[in-house]
């Protein structure tokens, strides 16, 4: 029996704390965005005009004027932080906090952490989301791919008396709001495994996740979503749902009955998958409760987020998560929510 150490428990695991952060003057939180966005340097790039120069300085204001256009812009102009009322210090500290909560951060205990009020929370824990989202990696995945889907908002209360009550697998008797996530794993592979753990220990799983929401889980949407994020001649591991008959034409598809078991005697399963749906619904009982239509696919891909870099250090996912807040347009849909100014429309895959 191994006593390796898990390596969240370990020093490496903890490269940046909460309190290094709320520690920064305005100052240095400042020369942080500066480094994260343009690097090391005077240069700078125009967010208007995107010429990259020593554009003049305005040091009382913390804000440059464009050389080129006489635009005058910010650290965070052009970004999802745009327009931000808050000190820069309060930013990198939501993005602390919610880089540590591994099964995700509800709005109303980031409020607390940071000291703002819960729309003020609500609102940038979104636009954090919106970045992961923006910024994710759409590469095709290969090897060994699991396959599965799960159903959100569809459950249905049960009448008091038994007479009142409904047959509630019927189709007309369904939420309207009910969605399908279905995810897509590419599980690490055996040169991979040595590299990255110096065994052939294969407790490290999946390296890659790429998540969709759809309306049901279907065979024309996961095929059309399988050619989309799939290379072909992979072999892809997916359970016994009529959904994914069509893939045997494409794919080397391998299937497990899970009525009857959970892996096949020949190892057959969709675990990496199933890995993922145990860290999704723990965020959606455990922090957020529920989760709203038209932001489902953020909150699915915060998920997939979290356990891609599940092994990486705290302080790299830090600085992963504000480069791609810095390199996220502002954001339309997060400009005046609290005014109105909300999404109309989900973001469905099919």
């Amino acid at each position: 029996m191994s006593n390796k150490q898990h390596f969240l428990l370990s020093a490496k695991a903890r490269t940046l704390s909460v309190r290094q952060v709320f520690e920064l003057t305005e100052q240095q939180a400042f020369e942080t965005f500066k480094e994260v966005r343009w690097g090391k340097g005077d240069n700078v790039a125009c967010p208007l005009c995107g010429v990259l120069n020593k554009h003049y300085f305005i040091r009382v204001r913390r804000q440059w004027r464009c050389k080129d256009c006489n635009h005058t812009f910010s650290v965070t102009s052009g970004t999802v932080f745009a327009f931000h009322k808050l000190p820069l210090r309060i930013y990198l500290a939501a993005i602390a906090i919610y880089t540590n909560a591994v099964k995700g951060i509800s709005a109303l205990q980031l409020g607390r952490d940071l000291g703002v009020q819960y729309k003020t929370a609500f609102v940038l824990a979104h636009k954090i989301r919106e970045s992961l989202m923006e910024q994710r990696d759409m590469a095709q995945l290969s090897g060994e791919v699991h396959i599965d889907g799960a159903y959100v908002n569809g459950h249905i209360r049960p009448k008091n008396k038994k007479a009142d009550r409904i047959d509630r697998r019927l189709a007309i008797h369904q939420k309207p709001t009910k969605r399908c996530v279905l995810v897509f794993r590419q599980r690490a592979l055996p040169a991979a495994l040595q590299s990255q753990n110096n065994s052939n220990d294969a407790t490290i799983g999946a390296t890659k996740t790429i998540t969709f929401v759809v309306k049901s889980e279907n065979q024309a949407d996961v095929i059309k979503l399988a050619d989309r994020v799939v290379v072909q001649g992979s072999t892809i591991c997916a359970d016994e749902s009529p959904a994914y008959d069509p893939l045997h034409a494409k794919y080397d598809t391998k299937r497990v009955n899970h009525q009857t078991e959970y892996s096949t005697d020949d190892g057959v399963s969709n675990n990496m998958a199933e890995s993922y749906f145990a860290r999704f619904r723990r965020m959606q009982y455990g922090q957020t409760h529920k989760f709203g239509i038209e932001y489902l696919a953020n909150y699915a891909n915060e998920a997939a987020y979290r356990e891609d870099t599940r092994r990486w250090p705290n302080g790299k996912i830090f600085t992963d998560i504000l480069t791609k807040c810095v390199q996220t347009k502002t954001h339309h849909d997060w400009c005046g929510y609290w005014q109105g100014n909300k999404r109309q429309a989900e973001r469905l895959a099919a």
